[in-house]
Formats: C-alpha cells, structure tokens, sequence
C-alpha cells in the first residue's frame, strides 16, 4: 500500500483522523476502548474481518451513556465525552449483516462449489472419512473456470513446457497447497 503512494499508519494515529473505520483483518483487538475514547463524533466503525472482536463491541457497549438502534443494524453509541460511535452490524460481518443479498453470479459461484464439494465428499469416502477436511483446490478452480466465460474472460492454456517450468500440471491446481484463496 506504501508502495502504491497510500498512507498506512496504524491505529493510534488513524483514529485522530478517520471518519470511518473499517477492519479486514481477520484477528481480535484491533479497534480497542482507547480507540474509539478518541474518534471523532458520530465515527462509522465496521468489521468485514472476523466475527465480532475486531471490535471491542463489549467495550463500546459497557462504556456508552446511551446507546439508540437508528435502524437495524445501525446503533448509534454516546461515550461519556459527548462524541457518538455509529456501528454496522453490531460489530459482526457487515458483508453479511447490512447485505440485501449477493448477485446471482456470486451465488452461483458459492453453490457450484459447494455442489463439488458434496459430490466429491458423497463419492470419494475413502478420501473424506467422516471428519473436517480441507477440500482440493482443484474443485475452486472448476467452478472459476466454468463460470468465467460468462463474464468474459478467456485465458490461455499452459503449454506442456510452460506447466514443467512452473512445477504445475497443465490442468491446474495452479496454487501450491499452502495458498489460501
């Protein structure tokens, strides 16, 4: 982000100067007490990250002198100072929580892999037992390109070559397992 001319700072100093907060870190404390103690009045503070404690919803909630639901999934908290706090989505996923609904296209790319992974769990038991498995990335793959002519995009295969250099079979997977989409 430095990189590409973006300020990046961290808390202590973004909250001086933010007017609205949003976390994607997928990790716990990360917009604490102290934090919104100093935001400017009526902040907007969200979450797409992880569950409910990025934000120290427990915090805000113990600390307010008055808390007002302006509608669902819009709290609006009064701190002691004066200065208001405006949550989405009570702190938990504000994708999920303030959404009126994915496109479709969305949609069909969650129940195409979905459906694959059914079928591969229903007919390959020898490779899923019974217990929590990490499915291949091969069926992500499979729904991505089944779907991406829809939208547009051609690719171009590999070349028996191009796939050696790169250490891949030419019909993908085309991460290593330790990636994560």
């Amino acid at each position: 982000a430095a990189m590409e001319g973006f300020e990046v700072t961290n808390m202590e100093e973004a909250v001086k100067e933010g007017n609205i907060f949003v976390t994607t870190t997928g990790c716990r404390d990360i917009i604490r007490g102290e934090h919104f103690a100093v935001m400017k009045d009526d902040s907007i503070v969200c979450n797409i990250g992880h569950f409910d404690i990025e934000l120290d919803v427990a915090w805000l909630k113990k600390n307010a002198v008055s808390h007002v639901n302006i509608k669902p999934q819009v709290d609006r908290f009064k701190l002691a100072s004066g200065h208001h706090i405006i949550l989405l989505a009570e702190g938990r996923l504000v994708n999920l929580g303030c959404a009126t609904g994915h496109p479709s296209f969305v949609m069909s790319n969650s129940f195409s892999n979905q459906v694959l992974a059914q079928i591969a769990l229903w007919t390959d038991i020898k490779s899923y037992p019974l217990g929590v498995h990490m499915l291949p990335k091969k069926l992500d793959e499979e729904v991505a390109a089944s779907h991406l002519a829809k939208i547009g995009v051609k690719l171009t295969k590999l070349t028996t070559v191009q796939a050696e250099y790169l250490g891949l079979n030419a019909e993908g997977p085309f991460k290593p397992e330790h990636y994560r989409y």
